[in-house]
């Protein structure tokens, strides 16, 4: 498997395929969700090989339940193989979270207790899709809305000692922790500095939606609007301590025009070569 190149690239949505093949944009790769190129054939795969033939490609799945009490379900991870091997993406990442229960399937990310038994079953997990698939996954850190009274790890403990026990790297998703911490009245630079940036193989930017509780604001993980001045801030200390990395604008509602997302992608491209600049520099 190859690497993403260390540059801005975007979510690939079929609204979009017109003024793609139009305009041949310089992004750096485009990213697209597993479960919806799961079909044989028609539409969605025509226009994602036509994409894959001129870009590099991350496929993203939101579907394997990773973090889910039961095993992985062995036909998904079967039709995530033959897509990977049709398509040979350049990177795979799936989330630390869970999504089903026996039979039935929730159409959301859940989050999970970090404790030593859970970590055990998401290694165990990781370690089967990646000899399934055959390539190294990157697995992403959650928006959470709740803690678990349980939890004896951080998330950012529970993180480095799955990527040190399986070998799978990381996808730092950025907006995630702006979120996450937001929520749990704690620090996203705190949280950062304890993150394994070496594990790190891309990052995620996003957009979220505040809703003001008597509590104090919510945060969510929209994916419907242009990326946060603080996120963007985040971003660019990060990758003033790592170097350039793969990053991903996702913007997957309320989908804007082209130009707009293009804009956004153009934004962190910025960052990246100011990050090579300064490393240059100094």
């Amino acid at each position: 498997m190859t690497a993403l190149p260390a540059a801005a690239g975007v979510g690939f949505k079929p609204e979009h395929f017109a003024a793609i093949r139009a305009d041949r944009p310089r992004v750096g790769f485009f990213e697209v969700h597993a479960e919806n190129y799961m079909g044989a054939g028609g539409l969605p795969h025509v226009q994602l090989a036509a994409i894959r033939e001129a870009y590099a490609l991350s496929i993203h799945g939101v579907g394997l339940s990773i973090g889910g009490a039961q095993g992985l379900d062995r036909a998904h991870l079967a039709r995530l193989r033959a897509l990977c091997d049709r398509y040979q993406p350049d990177s795979f990442s799936e989330h630390l979270a869970w999504s089903s229960h026996g039979a039935d399937y929730l159409n959301d990310l859940l989050p999970l207790p970090y404790t030593p038994e859970t970590l055990d079953l998401v290694a165990a997990h990781v370690d089967q899709v990646q000899e399934g698939l055959g390539r190294r996954m990157l697995l992403e850190n959650p928006a959470t809305y709740v803690l678990f009274d349980q939890s004896t790890l951080s998330e950012t403990e529970f993180l480095a000692e799955l990527a040190r026990r399986t070998g799978c790297g990381l996808l730092l998703d950025v907006n995630n922790v702006f979120v996450s911490c937001t929520n749990h009245g704690t620090d996203p630079r705190a949280y950062l500095a304890g993150f394994p940036l070496a594990a790190v193989a891309e990052i995620h930017l996003g957009g979220h939606a505040a809703e003001d509780l008597p509590s104090g604001p919510l945060l969510i993980d929209s994916h419907g609007a242009a990326v946060a001045d603080p996120v963007w801030t985040l971003y660019a200390e990060v990758i003033a301590r790592t170097g350039p990395l793969p990053t991903l604008v996702e913007w997957d509602n309320d989908l804007p025009d082209w130009p707009v997302l293009a804009a956004e992608a153009a934004r962190a491209d910025h960052l990246l070569r100011e990050a090579v600049r300064h490393a240059r520099a100094s």
